[in-house]
């Protein structure tokens, strides 16, 4: 089946790299079998942290809620398996960089028991807009390529707004990552089932399935299945393989030829990007019931003895899951969740497997950058940046912590993609650099906003002084006048008009 017959859209600077793709795409995704323990964050979203709905000691079902959403940004928890809850306490998690977050521990029993549904299967045609918005946010799902939002929050904003195009993005341009293009192969029925129910719920008539040239085998599976469907809707649109062609704004870019404006989202310019995972999410829950409390992972580096993809339980530990595809090698330098150029270094394979997890990279130490040297200005690193910067620029105002040049240099339209730092002679952490820079703005920026809160309350706190000042003046002089006119009827009309609110009271 053919793709559209419009241009490619242009993209600025990217990086044509090594795949090393071929260690971990040569085999079927194996499952992970139960483990003892799972250790399940109850944020593993942007947004608000999920309500903790059960107790230490109670039993527990696979699929059954165990966190609720809590805000208007957030998304519920499930649990992976069933058994017991033995403890609710911090936990080292990856997208905390390490560090610990509240986590529900749940001791398996290795029944595997699930859940009844409270309801049956409703087809999603026969829902409304707003009940299958709810149906979706009762899942738990969540963008599944890296940004974690609550799907169902990003379709509501995204509905409100015109809409040309859904893209569902089965790009992987960054090294080593095979998962979506294994989904893909192996589950193009429920991925393109998933954009199917998207469409509904959003209203669009077109989706475009965006995948790069490189991955015949997922293009081949997409196509048989569009085949099937006979849904003139959904196309197919090969990507060139170039690094970082995924990024959310450059794939709408790619795809339609229209370029996201500074500061906004795919919606200004029509269009609703979702992640394949996502969508294969989406059919899973509302076609079979299944929240997401599962996911497919790809497991690689030179220090894993059998790299492959695995599906995964959402709460099962680093460990197990290295120790199900053989094990470390000898030659392991460091532990990555995600890939190299986005993914985060973490000190332990304690770590739990969350909704963001698209990657276990073990590196070796020939898999690592050299040490860092001072900027020799060869401007390579502006003539890769996806989003036309000026990473040398950015590099010198970050050091001298010069705001203002930052924001006027576009320091927040950095997509962090780490071009930057792969073709850096010096080996400068540019990324890393600029990713601080602009948590010191939004920490800057927090505080300027607490302050003027502060300043808001104090004037009128301190305006309603002046005012109850002002009236009990006014009512002692009424009494006074009152009483030289001899009559308790005038006191208390003129108590009456002075005690009025006023009605513009802040």
């Amino acid at each position: 089946m053919s793709a559209p017959t419009f241009d490619l859209g242009y993209l600025h600077g990217g990086l044509r790299m090594p795949r090393r793709k071929d260690k971990s795409n040569k085999q079927p995704i194996a499952h992970v079998p139960v483990p003892q323990q799972l250790i399940i964050p109850i944020t593993q979203h942007v947004g608000d942290p999920a309500h903790v709905v059960v107790g230490i000691g109670e039993r527990v079902l696979k699929g059954q809620l165990i966190a609720e959403s809590d805000g208007p940004i957030s998304a519920p928890v499930h649990a992976s398996s069933s058994g017991k809850v033995v403890a609710i306490e911090p936990w080292p998690v990856s997208r905390r960089l390490g560090g610990n977050a509240p986590c529900i521990v749940i001791e398996c029993d290795g029944e595997d028991r699930a859940i009844e549904l409270s309801e049956a299967i409703t087809p999603f045609t026969s829902m409304d807009q707003e009940t299958l918005f709810q149906k979706i946010l009762q899942g738990g799902i969540v963008g599944l390529g890296g940004a974690v939002f609550p799907t169902a929050q990003k379709l509501m904003h995204a509905s409100i707004t015109p809409l040309e195009h859904l893209v569902l993005n089965g790009i992987e341009c960054e090294p080593y990552i095979t998962c979506d293009d294994m989904l893909m192969r192996e589950q193009a029925d429920e991925v393109l089932g998933g954009a199917q129910i998207l469409m509904h719920a959003l209203g669009v008539e077109h989706c475009f399935v965006a995948v790069e040239s490189d991955k015949p085998e997922a293009i081949h599976a997409i196509a048989d299945v569009m085949t099937e469907l006979q849904d003139d809707r959904i196309a197919i649109k090969q990507i060139p393989t170039i690094y970082p062609s995924g990024a959310e704004d450059q794939t709408v870019q790619l795809v339609t030829n229209k370029e996201v404006p500074t500061g906004g989202l795919p919606t200004d310019v029509g269009c609703v990007v979702q992640n394949v995972g996502t969508s294969a999410a989406v059919y899973r829950w509302i076609c079979k019931g299944e929240p997401l409390i599962s996911r497919v992972t790809t497991v690689t580096g030179d220090g894993i003895a059998a790299p492959m993809n695995v599906f995964a339980r959402i709460g099962t530990t680093v460990a197990d899951i290295i120790n199900f595809v053989g094990g470390y090698t000898e030659n392991v330098h460091h532990l990555v969740i995600g890939g190299p150029m986005t993914g985060k270094s973490v000190t332990t394979d304690r770590v739990p497997l969350v909704k963001a997890t698209n990657c276990i990279l073990v590196m070796s130490d020939e898999e690592q950058f050299g040490n860092e040297q001072p900027c020799i200005r060869c401007g390579d690193c502006a003539s890769v940046c996806p989003v036309q910067l000026l990473p040398q620029q950015l590099f010198w105002y970050a050091c001298a912590d010069n705001e203002e040049k930052l924001r006027s240099y576009g320091l927040m339209d950095c997509i962090e993609c780490g071009c930057c730092d792969l073709v850096c002679p010096s080996h400068i952490p540019l990324t890393a650099d600029f990713r601080m820079a602009k948590a010191r703005m939004r920490e800057l920026a927090d505080e300027v906003a607490r302050a003027e809160r502060a300043r808001l309350r104090y004037e009128f706190h301190t305006q309603r002084l002046d005012r109850e000042q002002l009236l009990r003046a006014q009512q002692l002089e009424a009494q006074k006048q009152a009483a030289r006119e001899g009559g308790s009827k005038a006191i208390t009309d003129i108590l009456e008009r002075t005690s009025k609110k006023d009605d513009q009271d802040p």
